[in-house]
């Protein structure tokens, strides 16, 4: 008992347990939101998303103060999910345009935080978080915005997940794609303000990317994918506020929590990668479901059963390869 004691004695302070409230929300929208990300390759959107987002959280935490931060992120994060959109429907350029704009607005961020006399810390903070000082009302303000954006996805998931495998036939089909990413936009930035508070600006995408291509190296079954990201990130923050405490309490190595967390992800991920390229080499295939160069949308993962599940559409409209 006493190998696993450390897992649970830490929840027992007020603090820990407030913590891991918040990252086990962020974790079940992360299983949702996140694996809808990796499916249509929205990586670097949601990480220009993440810059495009701070200045509402700069501005608002240096107006309101800790009580100003959520209502700065979240009129940053609407008004980032728009352009965004239409700069990816209208720009010629997609990624350049992306770049360009994000950085220019993370850039407003930093020089609006400056401007404070505490300039370091308060940057600081909002960077890389601060996990073990949310407070209650934190607490319920993080689970309503990502209630909002379960809500947002959940609606249409369906539709989402056949947009991710057939996006010419879902617009044939009779479905809206700019009201359909316009909700998946918005529901990305909201889980980016979310989880800005907890892990920080700068590993926000980690807890939005990570589960996702974790589960797509489990799993080729498209419905299983979300519970499998969403276990997998409420254990690795589990484990990873645990083992941040036992390092910085029991033995005297301070141990940021946000960032154990984020590296506790990681490790999964780098495990599970290795232990599907060993499948992968005694079965004599190779790596399916990674991430990587990945820009012109899911193909490992295209097949004729999950896009008739998404969209109950007829045989003959989708590829062949997944199983349901």
């Amino acid at each position: 008992m006493d190998v696993f004691s450390p897992l649970f004695d830490a929840f027992a302070l007020p603090f820990m347990s407030r913590a891991l409230v918040v990252l086990v929300v962020l974790s079940l929208v992360a299983g949702l939101v996140g694996v809808l990300v990796n499916l249509r390759g929205l990586e670097f959107i949601s990480d220009g998303l993440t810059h495009a987002v701070f200045p509402g959280i700069a501005i608002g935490f240096v107006w309101g103060g800790r009580d100003g931060l959520f209502l700065g992120a979240m009129i940053a994060a609407l008004l980032a999910a728009v352009v965004l959109t239409l700069i990816v429907r209208r720009a010629v350029t997609t990624d350049a345009a992306i770049a360009i704009v994000f950085t220019a607005m993370f850039s407003v961020g930093v020089i609006v935080v400056s401007r404070e006399t505490n300039y370091v810390g308060q940057l600081e903070q909002l960077l890389f978080g601060r996990l073990l000082t949310v407070s209650p009302t934190e607490v319920v303000q993080t689970i309503v915005i990502c209630g909002v954006a379960l809500l947002l996805v959940g609606l249409t998931l369906k539709e989402q997940v056949f947009r991710a495998f057939d996006r010419t036939y879902s617009a044939a089909a009779g479905f809206r794609p700019l009201v359909l990413d316009m909700l998946l936009n918005v529901a990305i930035a909201l889980v980016v303000v979310a989880a800005s508070n907890a892990v920080g600006n700068l590993l926000v995408l980690a807890v939005l990317i990570v589960p996702g291509a974790f589960a797509r190296l489990v799993t080729q079954r498209v419905w299983w994918l979300f519970p499998l990201a969403a276990g997998f990130a409420g254990l690795c923050a589990w484990f990873g506020l645990a083992l941040g405490y036992e390092a910085s309490v029991n033995n005297g190595i301070d141990l940021p929590s946000g960032a154990t967390v984020v590296l506790v992800l990681v490790a999964g991920y780098a495990v599970a990668f290795l232990v599907r390229l060993a499948v992968d080499r005694v079965r004599g295939g190779t790596v399916a479901g990674t991430a990587v160069a990945r820009r012109a949308g899911p193909a490992p993962l295209r097949g004729r059963r999950a896009t008739r599940a998404a969209a109950q559409v007829p045989r003959n409209s989708a590829n062949s390869g997944v199983r349901h």
